[in-house]
């Protein structure tokens, strides 16, 4: 069922599981035709918010909407909005193709649907295998397919990357790209920004159960600046040269590096060798989403959240200086921080 609608739309949304608040007066907006990623790590929140969306748990304040009603007032909700948020929803003993039947008879869709998604999602050649033999990555693939049963306009996929191998990722990708081109909406979490980096448009990303960033991918890139981080003879006659050059954002790191913005390593180098200061280290940096990502999230069970999320109902597309971390913070905070790799935990199949 589309409407030429298909937004979704979470303001202030907040939910409490007795003394713990798990999501707090979270707002943002997913857009028809676009992929939106909405991360954070693992107990950040995200599945609590998916499932307010999808009407699976009752929030304690706020609300959220697909085509603006509440999921338990669509009409024909399996025709508005599919959802994956586990998969392991199969009776082992039946076949992938038995397993699509019985969904497509409960929503009301002819079975000449179940070999359509079968092929959709590349399962078409295991669809008489029993679903209990699958790896982690064809339940993953055949989750999806039990969500696309009913031509939804809406996609809401929890972590349905993990399981795929890296050619199964590449094909999940595109496949979510091309069913936005649709004009339909994708939401779709994780705990690792590199996870999705190459498919979403626009980025949600939650700690403590608050909004952290909500914008456009590209706008968060941007703010990205190059530094060069340097340890000279002399801090002093280094910074008064770099000036001399225009070059005024200098600090001071914690291991007694000077953070210079905005240049490269080869002109601090000419200009320290101009200045006759000696250099015992240089180096240039550039971070990606991925420590921009750990930095907004960095000590969730450590202490209490930095308040860099958006006031409720804030606009979108706003830019990062907005509602995110100003660009010193992030500066400050990658010449002081190392830079975690993330563990995608991805299986392969069978």
């Amino acid at each position: 069922m589309h409407d030429g609608s298909g937004r979704i739309e979470v303001r202030q949304l907040s939910k409490n599981f007795g003394s713990v608040q798990a999501v707090a007066n979270l707002s943002f907006t997913v857009e028809p035709g676009s992929v939106t990623g909405f991360l954070g790590p693992n107990g950040a929140g995200k599945t609590t918010t998916l499932r307010m969306i999808l009407g699976l748990v009752n929030p304690s304040e706020g609300t959220a909407t697909i085509n603006g009603l509440p999921h338990d007032k669509l009409g024909h909700p399996a025709r508005v909005v599919g959802s994956v948020l586990e998969n392991e929803g199969f009776h082992p003993k039946r076949s992938a193709r038995n397993h699509l039947k019985v969904y497509a008879a409960a929503i009301g869709v002819p079975d000449r649907r179940v070999e359509d998604v079968l092929a959709a999602v590349g399962l078409t050649d295991a669809g008489n295998r029993h679903a209990g033999g699958f790896s982690l990555g064809m339940r993953q693939r055949l989750a999806l397919a039990t969500a696309l049963l009913g031509d939804p306009q809406v996609l809401v996929l929890d972590e349905p990357a993990n399981g795929l191998d890296p050619e199964g990722i590449a094909w999940l990708r595109t496949f979510l790209r091309d069913f936005a081109k649709q004009g339909r909406t994708v939401l779709v979490s994780s705990h690792l920004l590199a996870e999705v980096e190459q498919t979403i448009d626009q980025v949600v990303i939650i700690s403590h159960g608050q909004t952290m960033y909500y914008g456009q991918l590209h706008d968060l890139r941007n703010a990205q600046r190059p530094r060069v981080l340097v340890l000279p003879s002399d801090h002093d006659a280094l910074a008064t040269a770099l000036r001399e050059e225009q070059i005024s954002e200098i600090e001071q790191a914690s291991d007694g590096r000077l953070v210079v913005m905005n240049t490269s390593a080869q002109q601090v180098g000419d200009i320290a060798l101009r200045a006759s200061v000696a250099i015992y280290g240089l180096e240039e940096r550039h971070a990606d989403l991925e420590n921009l990502f750990f930095q907004l999230t960095s000590g969730q069970y450590a202490a209490a959240p930095q308040q860099y999320g958006p006031p409720p109902g804030a606009p979108y597309g706003a830019s990062p200086g907005a509602y995110g971390p100003s660009q010193d913070v992030w500066s400050q905070q990658a010449a002081q921080q190392p830079y975690p790799q993330g563990n995608t935990g991805w299986g392969g199949q069978h």
